[in-house]
């Protein structure tokens, strides 16, 4: 079976790393085969708190959710892989495969809703992983926090790769009629082979088309995110992506160009090297032209999209492309002038 890393790193963080390849010694396969694939673990997550904060002047919120830590769609890019070495965990096959669960996502969401403290403002979903990975389909924790936006009519913005988004058209139907939810669903390419290598576990693109199409339909507005362009593999089509969401539904746009921090530049070069070795210096040099000479550059309001000439043809292709399908490239602003707390039957506020 096909991951998106195929191998574990050492923690940055600790000095003693787990093995892979000790591990399958009895068994090892022969050099050209690929280890076993190892099976995902689900593992209870005791956070006592929901809500993260956040101070970046790029991602355009300050408050998020995240029932999931880690992500069983194996996208081999995920700028969030680096977030499982805090766990004392690798980047690479540690965070497609022991996935931390928050049972308690929805029940700690209304305590911190209900609270006087609360703010009203946007929350997004998911600010690091993914709320609608393959397991939501059983333990439906993004569906319950849902629920609880829509009980306190708190605004929410949702970023996924998962089709299993329209499945909820009902909920986000009911906050969109009060201007108090978004959805940008990610398509990072067309080609079929590109899918498969890249994002190995994640919906098919024209399955998460049909998510757009659904989405619209139940009016949700429903945006398109290519993220990440891959320079030099994906940026070309840009305009074909762009041109499929607004025909699907999809009204707003916008990108984000490959991010390679810590851990992950080692997880895309062995990547490009094994699925696109003719492409692999390629790739690596408009990164570089990209980011200043070296493979990542961390700077807010320049992280998501890079510098040079190379990220103004880049922006260029994309605006151009949003002209030709009809499509905005600026972000919907949500409305917390419904926001409530909730009464009890005998007419009192809630109280935690």
């Amino acid at each position: 079976m096909r991951r998106g890393a195929r191998s574990n790193p050492p923690n940055r963080f600790e000095a003693i790393h787990y093995d892979f390849e000790h591990d399958f010694a009895d068994a090892a396969p022969a050099p050209d085969d690929d280890p076993p694939d190892p099976r995902v673990q689900y593992l209870r997550d005791p956070s006592r708190s929901i809500v993260a904060t956040n101070d970046s002047p790029d991602v355009g919120f300050e408050a998020s959710v995240n029932p999931y830590r880690g992500c069983a769609h194996a996208c081999t890019y995920c700028f969030a892989r680096p977030t499982h070495e805090y766990l004392g965990l690798s980047a690479g096959l540690d965070f497609e495969t022991k996935i931390f669960v928050k049972e308690r996502a929805p029940e700690l969401l209304r305590r911190a809703l209900a609270s006087p403290k609360w703010t009203p403002q946007v929350v997004a979903m998911s600010g690091v992983t993914d709320p609608y990975q393959p397991i939501e389909r059983t333990l439906r924790l993004t569906r319950g926090c849902l629920e609880v936006l829509l009980e306190f009519r708190n605004p929410v913005a949702i970023i996924t790769k998962g089709r299993l988004v329209a499945r909820d058209a009902d909920l986000l139907g009911a906050l969109a009629r009060l201007d108090c939810a978004a959805v940008s669903i990610s398509v990072t390419t067309l080609d079929a082979a590109v899918h498969r290598s890249m994002e190995p576990r994640t919906p098919r693109p024209e399955l998460r088309l049909a998510a757009i199409e659904a989405l619209a339909k139940a009016g949700v507005p429903v945006g398109v995110l290519v993220a990440p362009v891959v320079p030099g593999l994906t940026e070309h089509e840009l305009p074909r992506i762009l041109e499929a969401a607004a025909r699907a539904g999809a009204t707003r746009a916008g990108y984000v160009v490959l991010r390679l921090p810590h851990g992950t530049k080692a997880l895309v070069e062995d990547w490009l090297a094994r699925d696109f070795p003719d492409r692999k210096e390629k790739v690596l040099a408009r990164v570089r032209e990209l980011r200043g000479g070296g493979l990542y550059d961390s700077r807010w309001s320049v992280r998501q999209r890079g510098t040079g000439i190379f990220a103004e043809q880049i922006e260029q292709l994309f605006e151009t492309g949003c002209r030709r399908a009809g499509i905005r490239n600026d972000a919907r602003a949500l409305s917390t002038a419904h926001f409530r707390r909730p009464e009890t039957p005998a007419g009192q506020r809630l109280l935690f």
